[in-house]
């Protein structure tokens, strides 16, 4: 039976931050959705589908499997969100669940799961027998494309996924590799790798590698996860990075943002700084370049994010562009340019 999503976005379904997974699942995998759950909104609609204020109202529409849709601080459920877990599970629903508080582990979700024949799945659950790269990674005969950010939660997924859409249209045998809980509701497969031993981060994303090339990509796009420059979440992307051993990178960034992680100890570098740290911290078996600037032109007008997205170009002297708002064309065209790919 084909996977049918009732979205739990509980008081996040307008929230582009703490409701990302809800929103990246409706954007990338609309035809797995068939309503999103938020009782601060019932009747109202989101991208066409239908917000539900009750699991009892989601049913008639016949969802299959309950996927948690927010990101919470920490990756702990609200306290009120138990009662919505278990009222999923007594109506038979399946539930996904991109938290690090794992409902697979629950006493009381995993009995009433036993009871109502509801699975209970953990997206950010790492495989078991994860290790430390083998140098498989620089192998393949694929081309390797990572994004990187100068901030977490600046659309490193979405511009991977924009990234990947429009090469599969030009033909190119492309493939989104996904890192993060989203990603893995969206694709159906990959490693949350910020839930991953340290050592095994870069392991894990060695095998992410191996298995884009076997689902048939001779062109890679790896989701990016954390930020080199963010004071919590840095090591998860510098392993990320020197385990997928990249040809090379797409740099993303928030017009404008002044701080890292909107905290004043931490002024955003220039654009040109951040493009030499990244090409500076490249695995030394395999160098690097930043192709292109993915600019997240999200709080501008179109004037605005216009100017923003030629300055960015000026100032690094490389295409820049916002692949949401302006399409994704001239940045594949720099990325393919950039690896040497033959359908540049």
């Amino acid at each position: 039976m084909p996977k049918r999503y009732l979205v739990l976005a509980e008081g996040r379904s307008g929230d582009p931050h703490y409701g990302k997974t809800a929103r990246g699942v409706v954007r990338y995998a609309p035809e797995k959705v068939v309503a999103v759950l938020d009782s601060e909104r019932p009747g109202e609609r989101y991208e066409g589908f239908p917000i539900v204020g009750s699991v009892e109202e989601a049913m008639p529409l016949g969802p299959t499997t309950a996927l948690v849709g927010v990101a919470t601080s920490g990756g702990r459920f609200p306290p009120a969100w138990r009662e919505l877990l278990k009222s999923c599970i007594a109506a038979g629903l399946d539930i996904e669940n991109g938290l690090h508080q794992r409902v697979s582990e629950d006493p009381e979700l995993v009995e009433l799961a036993s009871r109502s024949g509801a699975e209970l799945v953990d997206l950010r659950k790492p495989p078991d027998d994860l290790n430390v790269p083998t140098g498989a990674n620089l192998e393949v005969s694929a081309r390797i494309v990572l994004t990187v950010g100068s901030d977490c939660a600046i659309g490193k997924m979405t511009v991977s996924l924009e990234l990947d859409r429009e090469a599969r249209a030009r033909g190119i045998a492309s493939v989104f590799v996904p890192t993060g809980q989203t990603g893995i509701a969206i694709a159906g497969w990959g490693i949350a790798v910020d839930a991953v031993i340290a050592d095994f981060i870069a392991g894990a994303a060695e095998r992410l590698v191996l298995e884009g090339v076997e689902r048939g990509g001779e062109l890679l796009w790896i989701e990016g996860q954390g930020s080199l420059t963010h004071p919590q979440y840095s090591g998860v992307t510098l392993g990320l990075y020197h385990g997928c051993a990249p040809h090379a990178l797409v740099l993303c960034h928030a017009a404008g943002q002044e701080y890292v992680n909107d905290d004043p100890r931490f002024p955003m570098p220039a654009l040109r700084e951040l493009v030499e740290l990244h090409e500076q911290m490249a695995l030394i078996a395999r160098r690097a370049p930043v192709a292109a600037i993915a600019l997240n032109t999200r709080a501008l007008d179109e004037e605005a994010a216009r100017r923003a997205v030629a300055e960015a170009g000026e100032e690094t002297g490389l295409v820049a562009d916002d692949p949401v708002r302006f399409g994704a064309a001239r940045i594949v065209d720099a990325v393919l340019t950039q690896i040497g790919h033959d359908s540049a």
